[in-house]
């Protein structure tokens, strides 16, 4: 099996993926490409929140003429999601496109690829090849009689083959299932088989609370066995709400750290305090903070400096008062209403 380190590197504009580079983090915007404005303000948006790609419905000739005023403004690369119109994508390759996004299984005039291949090719463009149980060819479902892992497989193994037959090789594959046990086995099959670079995601995820959760399980668990070089929570929601969700995962696997972290007990029969208030309220304040830090939100000593003792720094209630500590050194006393306060007092000292 290739793990993330070991397949092939392509690079979209000034990203790198895969080969070792940092696992990317994805998204996609949910308005419409030909609001140009409002394109590229979102795309600033994902990109604040931590984007380090972003993806663009490219659904006619309108939309594909006016990549161009978006590319010239975004601060991230951008791919073109195109299906059924190759004359979509080479468009879209003219207009100066970072990464193009294809399901070859639902392209009408497949006599076009070598266009497609071709002009990637002496643009330095990267492909992902994009599979679905939607887009299985009728051959495949009649081999395999369902949407299972080998007809998935197969039918990514043909798109890549189409291309690979035209010399191209800036490859990205994604295969992408509702179902956590069938995306578990697609992906362990396809990294046995290709060192193309893998995109990982949970079709259809659902609302941020339930599909977070799906993804969380599918993409974690997949990175934590070393297989993935980018991924996108596919979300029913804010595409920010998808990026800081995709940034929990890696950092929760150890994958890739950005901004602090912050860790927070259950809070129980012993808990003195407003737990649940004081840690909401850091979280929103430490949104925008940028340093690499852990942070504890404790509710007793119990609980406290002791296993809290990874934590750059925290607090521990008490009936009416607490402490601030550093790496489980006991700081000082303060008064309850003053502990979230001064625990932003002591984060902005270090």
């Amino acid at each position: 099996m290739f793990k993330s380190s070991e397949t092939r590197q392509v690079t979209a504009r000034n990203l790198r993926i895969g080969g070792g580079a940092p696992v990317a983090v994805q998204t996609m915007t949910n308005v419409p490409a030909r609001d140009i404005p409002r394109t590229i303000d979102q795309i600033f948006e994902v990109a604040a929140a931590g984007a380090d790609i972003v993806r663009i419905a490219v659904p006619d000739m309108d939309a594909a003429k006016g990549i161009s005023k978006i590319i010239d403004k975004s601060p991230i690369p951008v791919v073109a999601d195109i299906h059924f119109d190759e004359r979509l994508a080479l468009e879209a390759l003219d207009r100066g496109i970072d990464k193009l996004r294809l399901n070859p299984g639902n392209l009408v005039h497949k006599e076009r690829l070598p266009m497609i291949a071709a002009k990637a090719s002496e643009r330095h463009v990267p492909i992902r090849i994009g599979v679905n149980e939607g887009s299985l060819s009728k051959r495949l479902l009649e081999k395999y009689g369902s949407p299972c892992a080998e007809a998935l497989v197969e039918s990514a193994a043909d798109e890549v083959a189409e291309f690979e037959k035209l010399g191209f090789y800036d490859i990205v594959i994604s295969v992408k299932t509702f179902s956590l046990p069938l995306m578990m086995k697609v992906h362990s099959m396809l990294a046995s088989r290709f060192r193309y670079p893998l995109h990982l995601g949970v079709t259809e995820a659902g609302i941020p609370y339930s599909g977070t959760i799906r993804s969380a399980a599918g993409i974690g668990a997949l990175l934590l066995s070393g297989i993935g070089d980018t991924i996108r929570v596919s979300l029913t929601g804010s595409p920010i709400e998808e990026v800081r969700a995709g940034w929990e995962i890696l950092k929760v696997c150890g994958v890739r750290q950005r901004g602090p972290v912050v860790i927070s007990c259950p809070g129980c029969g012993r808990t003195a305090i407003d737990i649940c208030s004081i840690a909401e309220k850091v979280n929103k304040a430490l949104e925008s903070c940028g340093r690499m830090i852990t942070v504890a939100v404790m509710g007793c000593a119990v609980n406290g400096p002791g296993e809290a003792r990874m934590a750059d720094v925290g607090i521990a209630g008490g009936r009416g008062e607490g402490i601030i500590f550093r790496k489980g050194e006991i700081v000082r006393k303060v008064k309850e209403e003053e502990l979230f306060a001064e625990l932003m007092k002591e984060i902005e000292s270090l």
